[in-house]
């Protein structure tokens, strides 16, 4: 492979990725006086995190009284058993002083007449564990994510963090089970850079892109969890997929649970709110996995709306329009432009989309990798944000639990970080032999020439996901899924790749995206088959019941080409301190 030029760096840590938690992570990082670089294929205000709108969870009180005890058996419950209640413990007890240290760094929050943050009430949120809502989402407007992601980016520039835009990460350079660091290619000059570090912390999003209609960016393709898999590290969960119950119907952009949390409502055909029979309690403001298959049950029974009778309405136009003006500006204009409608006076039309993922790389609450006994960590090597699961989320996530979750475990991943490396120290060198073994599978998908189009094999990818593995699964169509998903890896033998260039070759750049995401499809899809119940966003019909006694466990896969290897680790029901108690599984009540 000496015929690429390769470019060497040294740094003590190397963060993989620029949105929320990659960001929060590089301003601790460098205000801890560690030499940090921060690698991102986009820009770093392009990432992600900026299409967050409804805001983040912190049991502020600002609104009402309210305890981070009760945010916690919130998300413990809202993941369906499934969180590990030590870091679900860690998240909630931070999440105030992380929220107020943004507000420090200059996120331009909503206020309330007296100058506080102001909250909204969101999906699943309550009050006295479980009895009456609460106003927990901290929130600017209807851009939260845009907001902390342009402040975090300011904060990172500030204190001397090294950025390194517009280049792809390739692969993790792996040392006798230790992460080194990581081999890039950067687009705009087509040099290939070797990054030598204490510690990599991945934070590259989520793989929403594995589906045909998502509320995702084209950039989501779970690129490091790709990477952990090739370096043969399991990923955790990978069956619970989050549907946000309210895309743009045909479109899949977000339509933010802030709209419900300001009053709007779901209406099917028959012009009922239908949610008052799913949720009596919640109503609208159940947690998301309850919403998006209520609404799916609405659309297979016939009372969906439309000509083809497959979404339903959601309604905001009896809002006061000075509160969508303050408060949902955003709503207001991707409503306008991505379905034609003026919500003061009409409906927006309304669909389950893939919206996020609860699997990922499986770490700690320290934000280190584990090894496959969940016992263990990966020495070098952490994962933070969507492309982790540490596991907060469970089986499903909360609306504005995403943002609190990166900004918590990006700070804690610093800390720990701070606490492992001494600035300076010299780097062990790495054999030719791995970065040879990175650049070989480069080269060769540069080099193909087969009949196979990237484009075709990846909505092939998409329509199987979307089709085999959607809101609700079945033994029919999971196992049918199993076969149809490895078409689309195998078409990969054959692949073509025109454009053979190394300066922003787009052909190529999706060509190894295309390789990422169908590692983390045929995971999903083998992961879903072999859970046999209902838990979360994962709905099987013929296995309609949550089975505490054989699937209260973490799902581990590893995947080796089409090959996959799926085994089970116990959730952690024990919490960290004395100021909380293990909460046990109950019934489903909404």
């Amino acid at each position: 492979m000496s015929s690429y030029k390769i470019i060497d760096h040294e740094y003590d840590v190397v963060v993989l990725g620029a949105g929320g938690s990659g960001l929060r992570a590089a301003v601790g990082l460098s205000e801890a006086g560690l030499k940090t670089a921060c690698i991102s294929k986009v820009f770093p205000t392009r990432s992600h995190t900026s299409a967050a709108q409804g805001g983040i969870s912190a049991a502020l009180g600002n609104m009402g009284e309210d305890d981070w005890r009760w945010h916690m058996y919130d998300t413990v419950k809202g993941s369906d058993w499934l969180g590990d209640q030590d870091s679900i413990e860690y998240l909630c007890k931070e999440a105030p002083k992380a929220v107020l240290e943004l507000e420090q760094y200059g996120v331009p929050f909503s206020r309330t007449e007296d100058g506080k943050i102001y909250q909204r009430p969101f999906g699943g949120m309550t009050k006295n564990y479980g009895n009456g809502t609460v106003q927990r989402t901290c929130a600017a407007a209807d851009r939260t994510g845009h907001a902390i992601l342009h402040t975090l980016y300011g904060q990172a520039l500030k204190h001397n963090t090294e950025f390194f835009i517009e280049y792809f990460a390739l692969d993790l350079l792996m040392k006798d089970g230790e992460c080194k660091g990581l081999i890039a290619w950067n687009l705009n000059d087509g040099t290939i850079h070797r990054f030598r570090s204490h510690i990599t912390i991945i934070a590259t999003g989520g793989y929403g892109k594995v589906y045909y209609s998502a509320t995702s960016a084209h950039t989501c393709t779970g690129d490091g969890n790709a990477m952990v898999l090739r370096a043969g590290l399991p990923l955790q969960d990978m069956e619970f997929v989050q549907f946000h119950p309210t895309g743009i119907y045909g479109h899949g952009t977000l339509i933010s649970e802030g709209v419900r949390g300001e009053g709007g409502y779901l209406l099917n055909s028959k012009g009922e709110r239908f949610m008052e029979r799913y949720a009596p309690k919640a109503k609208d403001l159940a947690s998301r996995d309850v919403v998006s298959r209520s609404i799916a049950v609405e659309i297979n029974e016939g009372r969906g709306v439309g000509n083809e009778k497959d979404h339903v309405h959601l309604h905001l136009d009896h809002l006061d329009p000075k509160v969508i003006e303050e408060r949902l500006p955003g709503i207001s204009e991707s409503s306008r432009l991505f379905a034609d409608v003026d919500v003061t006076k009409e409906p927006i039309p309304v669909v389950p989309t893939v919206h996020y993922n609860m699997g990922g790389i499986p770490t700690n609450y320290k934000a280190e990798v584990l090894s496959a006994n969940g016992a263990d960590t990966v020495p070098g090597l952490m994962a933070i944000g969507e492309a982790a699961c540490v596991s907060v989320h469970g089986a499903n996530r909360l609306g504005s639990n995403s943002l609190i979750d990166l900004v918590v475990f990006g700070r804690a991943a610093a800390k720990r970080a701070a606490e492992i490396i001494k600035p300076g120290t010299p780097h062990e060198e790495i054999s030719q032999s791995e970065t040879d073994k990175c650049l070989e599978r480069f080269d060769k998908l540069r080099n193909s020439d087969g009949s196979n189009n990237t484009a075709d094999l990846r909505i092939s990818m998409q329509k199987t996901m979307q089709s085999k593995c959607a809101v609700f699964r079945t033994e029919k169509t999971l196992s049918e899924g199993v076969n149809e998903i490895r078409k689309p890896f195998e078409g990969m033998e054959s692949i073509k790749v025109k454009d053979k260039s190394l300066i922003f070759n787009t052909d190529l750049v999706e060509t190894l995206e295309f390789d990422n995401l169908i590692r983390q499809a045929i995971t999903t899809m083998d992961s879903a088959y072999y859970r046999k119940e209902s838990r979360g966003a994962h709905a099987r019909e013929d296995f309609p019941n949550r089975d505490d006694d054989k699937f209260m466990q973490h799902t581990l896969s590893w995947c080796n080409g089409d090959k996959t290897e799926i085994k089970y680790r116990p959730v952690t029901r024990s919490t960290l301190t004395n100021d909380v108690q293990y909460f046990p599984p109950q019934e489903r009540v909404y």
